[in-house]
């Protein structure tokens, strides 16, 4: 018994949508630097370093969506803002944490993020 399979396509509308479209393209290239794919995920990790540079708000941990540490070590600076030292530390300390869990996203990458 052969059966036939029949294809129907219903025709398309003019699609409005044709052309350079900035909004998609930024909206693929943050889509590829957050999930760390593509050629865009490549730059997670200074983007991620580049965020943590901001004093005080750690911005590179909530990039990597370790929102718990981000706001861990923000209520974390309170007590040490009384001691500058600590508190230069631990802001150097954020920047290299979020560099290297964003290096982690990278499934080449033989980072270990439990250090």
């Amino acid at each position: 018994m052969e059966e036939e399979l029949v294809v129907q396509f219903s025709p398309q509308a003019p699609n409005e949508r044709s052309g350079f479209m900035p909004v998609r393209l930024v909206k693929e290239i943050w889509r590829e630097i957050t999930f760390g794919v593509g050629t865009w995920g490549a730059f997670r990790p200074l983007i991620a370093a580049l965020l943590a540079i901001v004093p005080g708000l750690y911005l590179g941990q909530h990039f990597n969506r370790n929102h718990r540490k981000g706001f861990d070590w923000f209520l974390l600076q309170i007590p040490l803002a009384l001691t500058v030292i600590l508190w230069i530390g631990l802001w150097l300390w954020s920047i290299f944490d979020a560099w290297r869990d964003a290096l982690a996203f990278d499934p080449n990458s033989k980072v270990d993020p439990s250090l």
